[in-house]
């Protein structure tokens, strides 16, 4: 296959557009494979770049739609699987004692989150995939909590079909504007950093309250 240099009207030579560019020039399909899957490695490496730069690539010849599609899922089941393996090996009794040691948080709150994964961790793996920041963090628990591997290689695949499949078809169709998926992209992960760090706040506010609350019922 004779790769074709990405023409865009404003040719992405730096940062994360420029490197994943130069990944597809020179590997085509499995260029765009492996940036997917660093980025479910790395999360900063953000998705909304990659993805539809890939869609646009495949719009302009240089690897084809089902290439695309095919190479950035596989991609992103493999950087899903080292996550998984990750929290497999460090195990739950590791987990524990490290949540022991951590300040603010009870057992029971790590009990309670193990009972809800155990319930609805295959919705969360499968939904999870679609969510920024956490589409690549929730392997981990899946790995902890050792959901049958079967299972977390079948939803994984599904979610990140669908996720990449919105990104990549978004950057083919919209040709030389492929950038206005990040920006729109970019509002959702904020808007889920914003509401992550919220309900972390009211976690620890409220832990600081019943801590004070106990302290004062202890006071004679």
């Amino acid at each position: 296959m004779d790769l074709v240099t990405l023409a865009l009207p404003q040719e992405p030579a730096d940062g994360i557009a420029g490197w994943a560019a130069d990944l597809v020039d020179a590997m085509g399909g499995p260029g765009a494979g492996l940036a997917i899957a660093l980025e479910n490695l790395f999360p900063p490496l953000p998705s909304e770049v990659i993805l539809p730069l890939t869609g646009f690539a495949a719009g302009q010849g240089v690897i084809s739609l089902f290439s695309a599609l095919f190479w950035t899922t596989l991609g992103s089941v493999a950087g899903a699987v080292v996550l998984y393996w990750i929290g497999m090996l460090f195990g739950r009794e590791r987990m524990h004692a490290l949540w022991a040691r951590m300040p603010l948080v009870k057992a029971s709150d790590l009990e309670r989150t193990e009972e809800w994964f155990a319930r609805h961790g295959t919705k969360a793996v499968f939904f999870g995939r679609m969510v920024p920041i956490f589409r690549s963090l929730i392997s981990v628990p899946a790995g902890l909590e050792r959901l049958p591997m079967p299972v977390f290689l079948l939803l994984t695949t599904l979610g990140s079909l669908a996720w990449n499949s919105v990104l990549v078809l978004s950057g083919y169709w919209l040709g030389d504007q492929w950038d206005v998926v990040e920006t729109y992209v970019g509002v959702v992960s904020k808007a889920v950093l914003v509401l992550v760090a919220a309900a972390l706040g009211l976690y620890v506010a409220v832990r600081l309250r019943s801590r004070g609350a106990a302290r004062h019922r202890r006071t004679p």
